[in-house]
């Protein structure tokens, strides 16, 4: 219990948001269960550790990120394969490039750049630093001066913000 409520109580009102934000890292809605079943196992299994009066949302949202960053691509690990470990896999790689993949790649990186360019400053700024930088929740968190769950509700509000330009721009 922690300061009066139960892990259910602190949770289960967190369940949609965070399956949201589980199929948007796995992009596949079975991943993303497994991802939110394996989160609310950690976050059970560790709540003893979880600290009162520390914001429980960023707390579990964490562990989520946490748990797909672990496993790379949802919840099954790809083993890392070098070039000069099967050169002939790769070799080909470049000769599939056509004036359409790349015409495509850049059309799809210039939307990209108008949505994210669209955002109010407080969403720019966050999914820039976190999937631009790469900066962890708390850096960004130290970085702008704002607790880590206004990290996180920010930068799932940019997602989805970008996502709707880019349904827009289709």
């Amino acid at each position: 219990m922690t300061d009066g409520l139960s892990f259910e109580a602190l949770a289960l009102p967190l369940f949609e948001p965070l399956y949201n934000y589980a199929r948007w890292l796995a992009r596949d809605a079975e991943e993303a269960e497994d991802l939110v079943q394996e989160t609310y196992l950690k976050a059970f299994r560790g709540f003893g550790s979880f600290t009162a009066g520390t914001n429980f949302r960023a707390w579990i949202y964490r562990i989520l990120r946490n748990t797909f960053l672990t496993s790379r691509s949802g919840l099954r690990g790809t083993p890392q394969v070098s070039i000069d470990d099967d050169p002939d896999r790769f070799e080909g790689l470049a000769e599939e490039t056509t004036p359409e993949t790349i015409f495509f790649s850049r059309a799809n990186a210039a939307a990209l750049q108008t949505a994210i360019e669209g955002l109010p400053l407080p969403f720019r700024e966050v999914i820039l630093l976190s999937d631009v930088e790469n900066f962890s929740y708390k850096e960004i968190a130290e970085t702008l001066s704002i607790p880590i769950g206004t990290v996180t509700s920010r930068l799932l509000r940019a997602r989805a913000k970008v996502r709707e330009a880019l349904r827009g721009s289709k």
